[in-house]
């Protein structure tokens, strides 16, 4: 039986935080122990009453919630849930050590409803966070972590392969992540070549936050990164991130190399856009001659296509349960059988480059 989870709300809007406290107060798991209308004021509520989950609004006055952040956690850790109109403030947020976030809703009871909804499911999986570690210091004589690599008698495992070299232009990349998956798949993205192969990815996020994301993206990596378009050609050198809220992708093999659909349709395993129906395009499209990442993520989406990847040749990455913000998708991936091999999140771009060179038959 779940416990009740003790939430702190702060917002500069006192109409806005008595509402989202009255919503969330419906929820019988979830207690609001209190509010605050600026970070001085949380401070010291989150001193004096120990909550739970945060959710913090970003544009504040005397500070900002991203500074907030950057100056509270080390010293109080807890998960907290930024909300924002400003989708670059949220991704800065993130960045300063938020787990999730919500977009500020439009006026209305409806649209209030709504964003109170998403954020009582949000704070349940954030309850579940260890936030600690992160600000914890590292030890030096700390050992480097252990890769976990399945070995061919376990459960899914596929025969022995021989490698050889593959052109560029048939190789691909999928990437899946949920919860904790915006910086995951910056830590991944940052650290390979130019020449990467073609790389499709999906990140639950809603409409209007995904071209921001990849416009983020593209600034810091060394290849072009794009929200994606229908019929795009998927080129050496690009990565194209799946449009949030309204579309599922796929891709598709074309006489000259790969390209994506955007496909109206309903959610699959409750995600519009869902990484099992992109890795299930992938693996029917690509085979053996893709490589396929499943990072951190609440829920199960992204382990049946990773399987069928598997099944199919493709060679398989699993995000570990340490440095994962949520071991929910890869953790499933993984006792399914659908991971090759288990990873740390800073050793999962260099596993890929060590990949880059070949090809599975």
């Amino acid at each position: 039986m779940m416990s009740n989870i003790r939430v702190l709300i702060v917002d500069d809007s006192i109409m806005f935080r008595e509402s989202l406290a009255r919503e969330l107060r419906k929820d019988p798991y979830i207690v609001v122990v209190g509010t605050a209308a600026d970070p001085f004021e949380a401070r010291d509520k989150i001193i004096s009453m120990t909550p739970d989950v945060m959710t913090l609004d970003v544009e504040m006055p005397k500070m900002n919630g991203i500074e907030f952040l950057r100056r509270l956690l080390p010293q109080y850790p807890l998960p907290v849930i930024v909300s924002s109109s400003l989708v670059v403030s949220v991704f800065d947020a993130m960045a300063a050590g938020a787990v999730d976030f919500v977009a500020k809703p439009a006026a209305g009871a409806a649209a209030m409803e709504a964003y109170a909804a998403d954020m009582i499911s949000k704070i349940k999986i954030a309850a579940g966070i260890d936030v600690s570690a992160k600000f914890k210091p590292v030890p030096k004589s700390r050992p480097a972590p252990r890769s976990v690599l399945r070995p061919a008698s376990a459960p899914g495992a596929l025969p022995s392969q021989r490698l050889t070299r593959l052109p560029d232009n048939n190789r691909v990349i999928a990437i899946g992540a949920s919860t904790g998956g915006t910086e995951a798949i910056f830590n991944v993205l940052t650290k390979l070549p130019a020449d990467i192969p073609g790389t499709v990815i999906v990140q639950h996020m809603p409409g209007g936050f995904t071209k921001l994301y990849a416009e983020r993206l593209n600034k810091s990596c060394a290849f072009e990164v794009r929200e994606a378009a229908d019929n795009d050609a998927l080129r050496q050198g690009l990565v194209l991130l799946a449009p949030g809220g309204e579309y599922q992708m796929k891709l598709v093999k074309n006489p000259s190399g790969y390209s994506v659909k955007l496909v109206e349709m309903e959610k699959v395993s409750g995600h519009k856009p869902s990484v099992d129906f992109l890795f299930d395009s992938v693996a029917d499209a690509a085979g053996s001659n893709a490589i396929g990442v499943i990072l951190t993520g609440m829920g199960a989406d992204g382990a049946k296509g990773l399987l069928k990847m598997r099944e199919k040749g493709a060679y398989t990455i699993g995000q570990d349960e340490t440095s994962c913000v949520v071991y929910g998708m890869p953790m499933v991936a993984f006792k399914n059988g659908a991971v090759v091999k288990q990873l740390p999140l800073d050793q999962i771009s260099q596993d890929i480059c060590g990949r880059l060179s070949f090809y599975t038959r």
